[in-house]
């Protein structure tokens, strides 16, 4: 009901919307805009069934503008409660009011005093039908369920303003927002200060499709799909095909079982897009679905894959989101690993902080690591080059490795503090994107084994390998069928020589085996490139050497998608001095 009501104000061009509110929409709905209003003898056409849609000819059947379009919101409206609506045009002088009581009472016109634009009143909700009242949940939630509606209307339209109100006591006051800084402010006040601080925006046009907005880092997820608002020409959709687009862009970023949260926006001519095939008009058809989907993934794809680490403390990615919670640090007091490093390049002075001279020597070893590019394969990505100075280092987004902890994190300092990286998960999104890359531009390297693995597999196991020995073929395993239950493997991919081979390729099986052949090939292949790229990954316990570990911070520096590992955990986490000011409770 308040939706219409709202989307009625909305069509009439209404700036500025006032909702009241009393008994969560029992007693009192109030609905007061500042729109093109309706001419006197038009009043009682209005709450009349039948009567007032706004289509008047048929290409605007074809082309639907408007949010509502059906005209019967206000007469069914009118049948269940005690409605007045009063109206002034811009042009009109006077104001005039109709009022309706239940379904069958004559609508009766008198004066009114009014600014220009409309307000409806309904009062005493069902009064007439205490059958359908009893269905009515606690006031507290039907408040609850318009406070959303009001959140949604205001996300369309924000340069509209908006104030709800709830028993006499303001629970939204939404100033138009005219500038981009302004479209920001409100996307905090309604869906949070978080949401906005992990917000990648997006604008991009193609096609005839524009879509903008802002989708959340994948670090920032929810637990269940309740920050996710996607409007089509100023309409807000739950639709499948936009929701499976999203759900694929965020495919190698989030972590299994959360949800991404965004506020979209895609524009396109009317005439493209069917709004009238659900009763809500929740859900759209678009005449080109399949252009519309490939347009909403790359554009969200590719803005997913550009968040990169950056310099400044802002862009820090945050700590994986649960419920807006940091979670305890829980600091080691022993048992730091030592480096492969010379004593005095440690990294620690006797007050347990890194020392310059002890950072000018880590600058100058990863400066040897790029002159020698003696890393090897594992971080072989390094490119020649000076080493940097103190002057520079400060450049290096995740600044650069002090210490290896437990032989699983890697610390690092940078100009705002402390950077703690998962190795594993790290290396893991590097190795992948760099397979994806190579298979997409020419192809897996390959390299045939010294000594042919045989190994016995199940029947079913067999089957896969040979129902799908192109694409093994293309992810760069040779693997030939020897028996029944019996496979041979000839040739590995070269970046992953060094890695379990047998326990690779079991894996690799197992999920052509579980896939089949009716998935899309360029998804297998991914997820099995991801597996591929998890046992090629630098292993828990290795220990790396303060050039290694530099080499891993440049690489993540380098590649995208780096804040997550393939299976959506965040890679690496920033404490800045501030933060760790708290912690210990300095400056108190």
């Amino acid at each position: 009901m308040v939706k219409e009501l709202v989307e009625n104000a909305l069509d009439a061009g209404a700036r500025k919307i006032e909702i009241d509110i009393e008994s969560g929409g029992v007693k009192l709905i109030r609905i007061r805009d500042d729109g093109g209003g309706i001419q006197r003898e038009d009043l009682p056409l209005a709450l009349s069934r039948h009567a007032t849609s706004k289509i008047e000819t048929l290409e605007d059947l074809e082309a639907v503008a408007t949010l509502g379009f059906r005209g019967e919101a206000l007469a069914s409206i009118c049948s269940v409660s005690r409605l007045s609506l009063t109206s002034r045009p811009h042009n009109q002088g006077e104001a005039w009011k109709v009022e309706v009581e239940g379904r069958d009472m004559k609508p009766e016109i008198s004066p009114a005093a009014h600014t220009p634009g409309t307000t409806v009143e309904v009062r005493d909700l069902f009064y007439n039908t205490p059958a359908r009242r009893k269905f009515m949940r606690t006031e507290k939630t039907e408040f609850g369920h318009i406070e959303e509606i009001i959140k949604r209307q205001a996300l369309g339209r924000l340069s509209v303003a908006f104030t709800l109100r709830h028993n006499q006591k303001v629970v939204h006051q939404l100033r138009p927002a005219g500038s981009e800084e302004d479209h920001v402010r409100r996307i905090g006040q309604l869906c949070g200060a978080n949401f906005i601080e992990s917000a990648i925006p997006i604008n991009v046009s193609a096609s005839g499709l524009s879509l903008s907005g802002w989708v959340a880092k994948p670090t920032f997820s929810r637990s269940q799909a309740d920050l996710q608002y996607f409007f089509v020409n100023g309409r807000v959709i739950r639709d499948k095909l936009v929701a499976h687009a999203v759900r694929q862009a965020y495919q190698d970023v989030l972590y299994h079982g959360r949800h991404p949260a965004f506020v979209l926006y895609l524009e396109l001519d009317p005439a493209t897009v069917d709004v009238n095939v659900h009763p809500t008009k929740h859900e759209v058809r678009f005449r080109e679905g399949r252009m519309v989907h490939d347009f909403l993934f790359r554009s969200l794809h590719r803005a997913l894959a550009e968040v990169k680490p950056q310099i400044a403390a802002a862009e820090a990615m945050p700590v994986a989101e649960v419920e807006q919670e940091r979670p305890v640090m829980q600091w080691p007091t022993q048992d730091v690993l030592p480096l492969r490093q010379q004593p005095a390049a440690s990294g620690f002075s006797m007050a347990g902080a890194p020392s310059a001279g002890a950072v000018r020597e880590q600058i100058s070893a990863y400066g040897q690591l790029h002159d020698n590019s003696g890393l090897g394969d594992m971080f072989g990505s390094a490119q020649a080059g000076t080493a940097p100075t103190m002057d520079n280092a400060a450049e290096a987004p995740l600044g650069y490795a002090i210490a290896q902890l437990h032989g699983v994190f890697v610390l690092a300092q940078n100009a705002q503090g402390m950077v703690l990286v998962d190795m594993h998960a790290a290396h893991e999104r590097i190795v992948y994107e760099r397979m994806k890359r190579s298979l997409h531009n020419s192809g897996v390297t390959t390299q045939p084994m010294l000594v042919p693995m045989n190994l016995a597999v199940s029947r079913r196991e067999s089957l896969a390998v040979e129902e799908n020995a192109e694409t093994l073929r293309q992810l760069g395993l040779e693997i030939t069928v020897a028996g029944v239950e019996s496979i041979i493997v000839r040739q590995v991919p070269a970046l992953l020589r060094n890695a379990n081979v047998e326990a690779l390729v079991r894996d690799v099986i197992a999920e052509l085996a579980e896939h089949g052949s009716t998935r899309k090939v360029e998804e297998t292949m991914n997820e099995l490139l991801g597996t591929m790229a998890c046992h090629g990954a630098v292993r828990a316990n290795r220990q790396l050497t303060i050039a290694e570990m530099n080499a891993l911070l440049r690489d993540m520096e380098d590649t995208e998608r780096s804040g997550q590992c393939n299976h959506g955990r965040p890679t690496w986490v920033q404490l800045t001095m501030s933060e760790l000011d708290k912690l210990f409770l300095r400056g108190r």
